[in-house]
């Protein structure tokens, strides 16, 4: 008895070292998160920004300023905006990421050099998104190589403007936001997969299923748990998309807002000094984040596999 009494006391001993540990994750999550969540949530209630050389407020207006970001269908509009931007850049991700995820996980491909292929295709998102912009802003600029090719093979007899016409900047935003994540998204896929029984895929093969009934049947239910999380944080990155339209359009959203994200719209009230506006929309993004992120998990999740 005196023992299990003295293996006991040693077990509480070394557990509190654990929760000391914890200490500097807490004190840092309270003051780089939740300090920050509360301070923009009571500053959306004030109208508090600059009038000139002028500082107006802060005053208490309630829920004024949430009213003014949905009276004027900026923030519908602009939310529209984001999410035609994510999926452009998605829906081509996860194509040719799960794509990808078969092959390099296929035993019987046999592919030769697998490790450089797999460095090479996550290498893009090594790149900085600004790196990225900047890159295809000059490539597809008026006078830039894209323009120059159609040019001498006669597509077109003046250099087209890309940034003015609002389907070939989607284009290029998709582009690039696919070529940075994809391989991010090979990883995760392909990790999935391997997780699988192999001895799933030998009695399939044994019973003579197609590679596309085994992909459907076996692979696709067994990888949800794994495709769900990556359209969850594929969606919230979206979301905040904010870097590469920013660049590439100078802060315009360019032609007309339509290319305008809810973060580059957040980022002009903050440029403009409106911090209760500001406050009011990052809460509504967070919202809107939150309320988006529950539709797809219960689309994509049974009951029976909550």
């Amino acid at each position: 008895m005196a023992a299990a009494r003295s293996k006991k006391s040693k077990v509480v001993s070394y557990t509190k070292w654990g929760y000391i540990f914890l200490i500097p994750f807490f004190f840092v999550y309270i003051a780089f998160q939740i300090i920050p969540l509360f301070s923009t949530i009571y500053n959306s209630f004030f109208e508090n920004y600059l009038a000139g050389l002028k500082q107006i407020g802060p005053n208490f207006v309630g829920l004024a300023n949430y009213a003014s970001l949905i009276s004027t269908g900026d923030l519908l509009k602009y939310t529209g905006n984001t999410l035609v931007l994510w999926i452009a850049g998605f829906i081509p991700q996860i194509l040719v990421s799960l794509l990808l995820a078969v092959w390099f996980a296929d035993a019987g491909c046999k592919l030769k050099a697998e490790g450089f292929f797999k460095t090479v295709i996550y290498m893009p998102n090594l790149i900085m998104a600004s790196a990225m912009a900047m890159l295809f802003f000059t490539v597809f600029s008026n006078i830039g190589p894209v323009n120059q090719l159609l040019q001498a093979i006669g597509i077109v007899d003046e250099p087209y403007v890309f940034l003015d016409h609002t389907g070939s900047v989607v284009f290029l935003v998709g582009t690039m936001n696919f070529l940075m994540w994809f391989g991010n998204t090979t990883i995760l896929l392909m990790a999935g997969i391997m997780g699988i029984d192999a001895s799933l895929f030998e009695a399939a093969s044994v019973d003579g299923a197609t590679g596309s009934q085994t992909f459907f049947h076996i692979t696709m239910p067994l990888l949800k748990p794994i495709f769900v999380y990556v359209l969850l944080t594929s969606l919230v990155g979206g979301i905040q998309m904010f870097d590469i339209p920013q660049i590439l359009t100078n802060g315009e959203g360019n032609p007309n807002r339509t290319t305008m994200t809810l973060i580059m719209y957040l980022n002009k009230h903050l440029f403009s000094k409106n911090y209760g506006m500001a406050g009011a929309l990052s809460v509504m993004l967070f919202v809107v984040t939150t309320i988006l992120s529950l539709i797809i998990y219960r689309v994509t999740v049974t009951p029976e596999e909550y």
